[in-house]
């Protein structure tokens, strides 16, 4: 127990250090479900743009691009054009965005594993106050 309440103060301190203003925007960033999933496909490799919006079912071209370049001016993204007709993009993961894989990836493998236990709370909810 007390090796919980150490790791609760070493996290507190740790935030109050890094300042939540200054963590807020990074985790906003990384746990946007845009960037998961962006992430744990690129994980797997580079992608031009048109494999990714492919991939993910549901994003907007838009969304895609606003996405990407977020995470590119993050340092987790690399943008590569080749100067082809026409041009050839490819986007990968930085030495920094590699790093956030594994988390990444735990968190969308948690997700799925627990899918249905989510959807039948949030059933018993809505039947409770709807």
């Amino acid at each position: 127990m007390l090796e919980d309440h150490t790791l609760d103060t070493d996290l507190r301190l740790s935030l109050e250090s890094a300042g939540c203003r200054n963590v807020s925007p990074v985790l906003s960033r990384v746990g946007d479900k845009w960037s998961v999933l962006i992430v744990m496909i690129l994980a797997t490799g580079p992608h031009r743009f048109n494999e990714l919006k492919r991939r993910i079912d549901g994003i907007s071209q838009r969304m895609l691009t606003l996405t990407l370049r977020g995470l590119e001016r993050d340092g987790l993204v690399s943008r590569t054009v080749e100067a082809t007709i026409p041009p050839k993009v490819t986007y990968e993961l930085t030495e920094l965005g590699q790093s956030l894989t594994e988390p990444v990836q735990a968190l969308g493998h948690w997700a799925i594993q627990h899918i249905a236990c989510i959807r039948a709370a949030q059933q018993r909810f809505d039947a409770r106050e709807g």
